[in-house]
């Protein structure tokens, strides 16, 4: 067994009395992810985290302490909200910021090159899935000249973007694509996602129980970079047809062609 002095002169003395304290995490908790592979297979990774109560740790040559506490409020999936609190050395100050720049650039790589699919849920915006591999743009064939005609004009509304907000003109744009089930109109949305490196959030106009209001505020609170699929936009006039010149009236009506609204 190594003595005290041993250690002392392997780790400093400060750093040998903080391990003599503090000789280990005394908590650990296993965290599990699902990791899904190009031929479509999940693996299943497994490491361990600081669990509740209080933690040392140590990153680069800092000392932090960790409290993790668990809230009693929940959030719609059961899952307890928390609260972290690392502290460490006035000295040591800085390495908040390295933390946090090395965890986003973690969070960074899970999704390079990749187009995230969003779905609400309630009155929120959550990933659906995991994210998948942008898809190349010539890879949907639509009539001679329509992709390319689109892709422009979406580069030009967002380099226009100083024009709309100094005009008070709402920045958004809209595209329909309609035509039979099968035939592109979801697939050339990905594909002009990947080109333009957006994601996609998915909201279905015929979805039980959207209202109005949390149709505004979806559509309010948009991820960042995120194109808008609206789907079965056709949907939210099956029970309207003109009566006259000035009005509507409710009908139950067909319809043949499947509607599909994009905005940005």
């Amino acid at each position: 067994m190594p003595s005290a002095s041993t250690n002392a002169e392997r780790y400093g003395i400060v750093e040998s009395m903080i391990r003599r304290l503090t000789p280990a995490i005394h908590h650990l908790q296993i965290q599990t992810a699902k990791v899904a592979r190009p031929d479509g297979a999940l693996l299943t990774h497994f490491s361990l985290v600081p669990g509740p109560g209080k933690n040392i740790i140590r990153y680069g040559n800092a000392f932090i302490a960790v409290n993790r506490e668990r809230q009693k409020q929940a959030d719609r999936d059961g899952k307890p909200f928390e609260t972290i609190t690392m502290t460490t050395l006035y000295a040591h100050r800085n390495i908040f910021e390295k933390i946090f720049t090395e965890a986003y650039d973690l969070a960074q790589q899970g999704t390079e090159g990749k187009t995230i699919i969003y779905t609400s849920k309630g009155t929120l915006w959550e990933p659906f899935g995991q994210p998948k591999r942008k898809r190349p743009f010539d890879s949907v064939v639509l009539e001679h000249g329509v992709a390319a005609k689109i892709l422009e004009d979406v580069k030009s509304f967002l380099d226009a973007r100083t024009w709309y907000l100094d005009r008070g003109i709402p920045y958004r744009r809209g595209y329909l694509l309609y035509g039979p089930p099968g035939t592109g109109k979801t697939s050339f949305i990905q594909a002009l996602a990947g080109e333009l490196d957006f994601n996609i959030g998915m909201l279905n106009l015929s979805e039980r129980g959207l209202t109005d209001d949390r149709l505004n505020y979806l559509l309010s609170n948009i991820p960042p970079r995120t194109i808008v699929l609206l789907e079965d936009a056709d949907a939210a006039f099956t029970n309207r047809t003109q009566s006259d010149e000035d009005g509507f009236r409710g009908v139950k009506t067909e319809v043949y062609a499947e509607g599909q609204r994009v905005g940005f």
